[in-house]
């Protein structure tokens, strides 16, 4: 006789199972019912008759309250793994024929300009796909609002999630080509005393991000009176509306201002960057990065901003870190 058939195994119930899981979960037949929409009576059953298949004790029961067995604990993990692939699957069978979706979370100055000016190419390769496209500050809720992406300045956010860095950018002088007629060439960091500056109020938020301050007493520039601020703006992406409008020199990011530059709507000013403190980073969980399309577009973004961050319309050998050093 073969062991197969000597030895009957009883397969628990996939209701018994969710039954387990639930209340070990939450800590209480109660709030299990209500998540199966079944009664506390039938959860209490339906785990009775678990714990009569598999031979050991579940829970011990004290008063009103439960409290897991250490066969129990030995169990649980292998079993939240379980459902989690099973939930999974059964997304992607429910999916399947559907375009594929993508919950993208971005600096607001980004969604605002930058990344819909591109997102387009990634649909021309990759075909339609939803994207909801969301521009917010950190730290940003990734289990509440299923965020698949996000990309950020700084790398201290997301501790504990899959965060890399993906480059580290810099600050330009930048202006419309009209601003500087008339000006002597090349321009140095002192004549920018002299020049209409537009300000940037970064906000608590952004506070690492230089102001123009930073960029003077990095090239060894004191800051005085006669430094002209005409305008300012609450985000990069104002201040740069307002330099291509010929209203001043804007501080902007690489990744803003390269496809700017190339497209000759502004020009640097002054051909001396100031590097940043943090680089940008791209953060996935781990329930979306085993999906293609999230994989393709992580690949994407990050090329696309690398490229940006190094295009030649940046080329300057005089880049500074932003603390001077």
């Amino acid at each position: 006789m073969s062991l197969s058939n000597r030895v009957r195994i009883i397969t628990p119930s996939l209701r018994s199972l969710q039954a387990f899981e639930s209340a070990a979960r939450t800590g209480s037949f109660v709030a299990a019912a209500g998540e199966l929409h079944v009664s506390p009576a039938a959860i209490s059953q339906l785990i009775r008759v678990l714990e009569d298949q598999i031979g050991r004790k579940l829970f011990h029961r004290i008063n009103r309250r439960i409290v897991l067995t250490e066969g129990a604990r030995e169990i649980l993990p292998r079993l939240l793994t379980a459902f989690e692939t099973l939930h999974d699957v059964s997304m992607d069978l429910a999916s399947a024929g559907r375009r594929p979706r993508l919950i993208v979370s971005v600096p607001p100055s980004m969604a605002n300009g930058w990344l819909p000016s591109h997102v387009g190419e990634f649909i021309e390769q990759h075909g339609p796909v939803d994207i909801a496209l969301r521009g917010e500050e950190d730290p940003v809720p990734f289990e509440r609002d299923a965020i698949d992406i996000r990309l950020s300045y700084g790398r201290f956010h997301h501790s504990g999630r899959d965060t890399v860095d993906i480059g580290t950018d810099a600050v330009y002088p930048v202006c419309s080509p009209r601003v500087l007629i008339g000006t002597r060439s090349p321009i140095e960091p002192a004549d920018m005393l002299a020049m209409p500056l537009i300000h940037t109020e970064w906000g608590p938020t952004a506070a690492t991000f230089p102001a123009w301050h930073s960029w003077f007493k990095s090239h060894d520039v004191e800051m005085g009176r006669e430094v002209q601020f005409e305008l300012s703006a609450n985000s990069s992406r104002t201040a740069l509306e307002l330099a291509v409008s010929g209203l001043g020199v804007a501080l902007g990011q690489g990744l803003y201002v390269a496809d700017l530059i190339e497209a000759g709507q502004l020009v640097l000013a002054c051909p001396h960057p100031l590097v940043l403190s943090q680089p940008y980073c791209i953060t996935t969980t781990p329930r979306s990065d085993h999906r293609p399309i999230v994989v393709a577009f992580r690949h994407w973004l990050v090329a696309k901003c690398q490229d940006a961050i190094r295009s030649s319309a940046l080329a300057s050998t005089n880049a500074r870190p932003i603390n001077g050093g």
